[in-house]
């Protein structure tokens, strides 16, 4: 097996778990998100070399996965339906479990997008802020702003809907 070969089976262990996860935030389907994660997979086999330094593999990484989806748009391969209402959800979890993720991802999908994709990247796939200013190509200070700002949309959110419900009793 060649060192390219060896290279690349390495990064595929080690980083697609979290590619999944994150091609499956942006899509809300197990099949495309599957297909996303072959498309970017197969272009980064094609492209390794261009990848220098290990550390920097997960962010480039990402950022192919992030041009695969939007080739996705581009090329409209994509059906509008709603048959594929799949999950990632463990089925050892409460239902109240169930509830508030659903209830948390519906607001964090409210989110304007600059606050959206830095606060699922640093949430989702535990990124540093140097990592999603890679992949996002941002400074570290913008980064850092549309998390502060994104955490407190999705806190200024939450804190109504908390205070809306009804006590039960």
């Amino acid at each position: 097996m060649s060192h390219a070969q060896q290279r690349y089976e390495a990064l595929v262990r080690a980083y697609t778990p979290d590619l999944y996860r994150y091609a499956y935030w942006l899509c809300h389907s197990k099949s495309i998100a599957e297909d996303l994660v072959q498309d970017t997979l197969l272009r980064a086999w094609k492209n390794l070399s261009q990848l220098q330094e290990a550390k920097a593999a997960k962010a480039w990484l990402l950022t192919i996965l992030r041009h695969e989806n939007a080739r996705r748009f581009e090329r409209k391969q994509f059906e509008y339906s709603d048959v594929e209402q799949d999950s990632l959800e463990d089925p050892h979890q409460s239902p109240e479990h169930g509830v508030a993720t659903d209830r948390l991802h519906r607001l964090i999908l409210e989110l304007p997008q600059d606050y959206r994709e830095p606060l699922v990247m640093q949430l989702l796939l535990g990124m540093t802020g140097d990592e999603i200013a890679t992949v996002l190509q941002l400074n570290l200070n913008t980064v850092n702003t549309r998390l502060f700002r994104g955490r407190a949309q999705l806190r200024a959110r939450l804190q109504p809907e908390a205070a809306g419900e009804p006590a039960h009793g």
